[in-house]
């Protein structure tokens, strides 16, 4: 190929890219023409690549259509935009959407919590699947209480294995049984652990290292709970969305929820990991437990219903989620 030649015979429509790309206000017309011109244009830079490769020429065809392709696109928002919006608009809303399915959530996983605490605290046999008296007595005594040894190493792991399990029950939540399994597993397990302090008359130890961290902490499970089955009801009930549209933004809107679980299990994650081995009054421990989960359903209840009511869903907007497209004029 003729470098010079075709380099000739294209260098027009190169520079009147060149002058739309630098235009500060574009009418429609010039809008549409500054797309056409960044497709040939970057078909020249891939014929000439590939036929007549002149680093120089490339090296500036390449710069030309960065500058075009941010004109097209427009500026992307600084970071911190994002941040705010998300954590003051999006996150809230996907909140806000599922939480009569998180009072649902709660009551279901404290009515079976407290069913298998009953059974274990008041049936010989149940404690006896437990373990011998020897291992029980072991475990109300010391193991119970030492599981919550104070630094930010057993904070750190708190955080990332509740932060992992939420994310998977939202990640499975189109099963529909996985999350009920996942919430159901564990009313059984709290509960049987409560059922067993209460045996050896030590539940009120049982609820003070429980209680200070687990009133947030349990709450972003149920909440986890909430949205994956909100997840597998869209798939029963997608409404009047096509099946695969309304599995797609709601999916979209509540991975919000397991990205927004992560920061409060963090700081259910800082109340174990700092405060419920300290040598704190329990009544100091237990407040820092009921502000947090007040904090949480006040930004819930507050930002999350203005959200909801400026139509805000917890999506991605429509143009990012695939169902508009630009269009000029």
């Amino acid at each position: 190929m003729d470098l010079d030649a075709y380099q000739a015979a294209r260098a027009g429509a190169w520079q009147r890219l060149d002058r739309l790309t630098r235009t500060r206000r574009r009418t429609g017309a010039e809008a549409d023409e500054l797309v056409r011109l960044y497709q040939a244009t970057a078909t020249d830079l891939s014929v000439i690549r590939s036929a007549a490769p002149d680093p120089e020429l490339v090296s500036r065809l390449s710069q030309q259509l960065g500058r075009s392709r941010a004109a097209i696109a427009g500026a992307h928002e600084p970071s911190w935009r994002d941040v705010a919006v998300f954590l003051g608009v999006s996150l809230p809303a996907a909140l806000y959407r599922i939480r009569w399915w998180t009072v649902a959530v709660t009551v279901g996983f404290v009515l079976v919590a407290v069913a298998s605490g009953v059974w274990v605290a008041t049936q010989p046999d149940a404690q006896a699947a437990m373990g011998t008296p020897s291992q029980q007595q072991q475990y109300v005594e010391h193991e119970f209480s030492d599981y919550y040894d104070p630094g930010a190493g057993f904070a750190l792991h708190v955080w990332t294995n509740n932060a992992w399990l939420t994310a998977v029950c939202i990640g499975s939540g189109i099963t529909g049984f996985l999350p009920v399994y996942f919430l159901v597993a564990n009313a059984i397990g709290a509960g049987a652990a409560g059922g067993l302090m209460a045996a050896h008359g030590r539940l009120d130890v049982f609820f003070q290292l429980i209680a200070p961290h687990g009133l947030l902490e349990l709450t972003s499970v149920f909440v986890a709970g909430a949205a994956g089955l909100r997840i597998f009801w869209t798939w029963i009930d997608p409404g009047p969305r096509p099946r695969g549209r309304a599995l797609a933004e709601e999916a979209r809107a509540l991975f919000t929820v397991a990205i927004g679980l992560v920061g409060t299990l963090a700081i259910s994650g800082v109340i174990e990991g700092f405060l419920n081995g300290s040598d704190l009054p329990w009544a100091v421990k237990i407040a820092a437990g009921v502000i947090a989960v007040s904090a949480f359903w006040a930004y819930t209840l507050v930002l999350g219903r203005r959200a909801v009511r400026a139509g805000e869903t917890g999506d991605v907007t429509a143009d990012r989620g695939g169902y508009t497209l630009a269009t000029a004029g």
